[in-house]
């Protein structure tokens, strides 16, 4: 009966990987002609022009799909390149010191004949510069008499907290650091949101700001006048493909009637409504078309265990596409590396290589090979679960007794009939085991994925990091936690299942 029910199970869960593998490589978006694609990076007032496009896209009876929070501006501009996104909001100063910062440009026309010729159109501007800027609490800039930024020259004690891609960008840290001659050394890298938590409890002293963040009024913070002119304008656009000129005229058409609509005061507001008051994105967007356009839209919050549902079946899709592929190629593997002495460590030193590499660096060495979304997020897991299943299949057939070898042997069974009826029937519970680590590590590794436009439980998690909010964050923390629970009790009964039959 063992043996029946191993053969079932290793059969079952290989033609499931066949079947499904092919998914990793098709696209999930449906019909680019027909769907406009939206991107945002993983701020609120990004988010909040991502859904002022959407909303304004789907009144031109187009349909749309929003992908938030995606991350940072590497990851939006390729995916606009590549064709994944067809619209995505950003900053002049953004495109001339990040994007640009190679090629010499003299001025924003030059930016936008370069987009041009990669065909690419700038709409806008949109009527605000969120340029960046150096901040502190009025009691941090009383003590030590901050007024601008140069004044930070005199305190190397300062604690500076910046965001992470502030702390490499061209116009961030290191270029701000040799043009004011600043000596800190403490510096540390962070998300946006959380940054400012940690100037309020005292861990940071000086962190730098986007000019329409509500948080810069909320607490009471000192904007340190940028004296030197470090900092350029970051006048807001919408970046879009030339393809929607003719594929989505009217969208186009929309789209530049917010040119000059959008000054600081009201984004700032509208950053604020999102931010503090907690007003889900899309409604603010909703609430800005419908003041400013006379725009109606249709908004309607949608109910948390609707938004538990749809997150549980995209985390699902991410795990058990990753884990079955990985299940179909981990567990002949592990059988080769006990099979070849000098193979077998090569074969265990690779997946252990692959098990250090940080899961953010797979993540972003799959995108220029998988592009965002789904695809490189299941890659990414299918390599991280490639570890625990080849060692403990590796392992399983190596703690096999001889004298079970040697009567194997001696009955005269061939090496497939030894691997088919005694070593995999004799494995299975070390196999097992393998796979079930594999399975937790995925479902906690998954929620990264949203960084990337994958979806699952990370987004909750995402979103409520970026609005300081713990019920969100606990919406997509406990049904992972749950999940994993969930799995690891589901694989015990199934080894007790088929070890009973023993």
């Amino acid at each position: 009966m063992i043996r029946n029910c191993n053969q079932k199970f290793f059969i079952g869960n290989s033609i499931v990987a066949i079947l499904i593998l092919h998914f990793i490589f098709l696209p999930i978006e449906g019909n680019a002609q027909t769907v406009v694609k939206i991107g945002s990076k993983k701020f609120t007032e990004s988010v909040i022009l991502g859904e002022i496009a959407t909303q304004l896209a789907k009144s031109e009876q187009f349909s749309a799909r929003h992908k938030a929070e995606l991350g940072g501006t590497r990851v939006l501009w390729n995916a606009l390149n590549n064709g994944e996104i067809d619209v995505y909001p950003e900053y002049s100063g953004t495109l001339r010191q990040e994007i640009l910062a190679n090629r010499e440009v003299a001025g924003f026309s030059s930016v936008i004949s370069y987009l041009d010729s990669l065909g690419i159109i700038a709409i806008g501007p949109l009527g605000f510069n969120n340029t960046y800027a150096l901040g502190a609490l009025q009691e941090t800039a009383q003590k030590y008499d901050l007024k601008k930024i140069s004044d930070l020259s005199k305190y190397p004690q300062l604690i500076f907290g910046f965001t992470n891609e502030f702390m490499d960008r061209g116009d961030g840290w290191p270029s701000l650091r040799r043009a004011y001659g600043l000596p800190q050394k403490d510096v540390r890298g962070l998300d946006h949101d959380l940054a400012y938590r940690a100037l309020e409890n005292g861990s940071l002293d000086v962190i730098d700001l986007y000019s329409t963040d509500a948080e810069i009024k909320y607490y009471n913070l000192l904007i340190l006048q940028d004296d030197l002119h470090h900092f350029p304008e970051y006048e807001a656009y919408f970046l879009v493909r030339k393809e929607l000129l003719k594929a989505a005229p009217e969208f186009i058409q929309a789209l530049k009637k917010l040119t000059g609509r959008i000054d600081a005061l009201k984004m700032s507001a509208l950053n604020a409504q999102a931010k503090l008051e907690k007003i889900p994105a899309a409604q603010v967007a909703a609430q800005f078309l419908k003041s400013t356009f006379q725009l109606e839209q249709n908004y309607k919050k949608e109910a948390l265990w609707g938004r538990i549902w749809q997150r549980t079946k995209e985390h699902l899709f991410l795990v058990l596409v990753s884990l079955s592929l990985a299940i179909l190629i981990s567990i002949p593997l592990g059988v080769l590396a006990a099979k070849i002495k000098t193979g077998g460590s090569i074969i265990l030193g690779i997946a252990g290589i692959i098990q250090t590499i940080p899961s953010l660096a797979i993540l972003v060495f799959m995108i220029p090979l998988l592009g965002i979304g789904a695809q490189p997020a299941m890659m990414a897991l299918f390599l991280y679960s490639l570890l625990p299943i080849i060692r403990n299949t590796f392992s399983g057939i190596k703690d096999i007794p001889t004298p079970i070898f040697e009567s194997a042997i001696a009955l005269g069974l061939s090496h497939f009939d030894r691997l088919r009826f005694v070593e995999i029937p004799l494995a299975t519970r070390s196999i097992l085991a393998g796979i079930k680590t594999a399975a937790v590590i995925n479902i906690g590794t998954a929620t990264l994925g949203a960084l990337i436009g994958a979806g699952g439980f990370g987004q909750p998690i995402l979103t409520g990091i970026r609005l300081d909010s713990t019920a969100l964050i606990l919406e997509g923390a406990v049904p992972a936690a749950l999940l994993a629970l969930f799995v690891q009790g589901g694989f015990d009964v199934l080894e007790r299942v088929l070890i009973r039959h023993k």
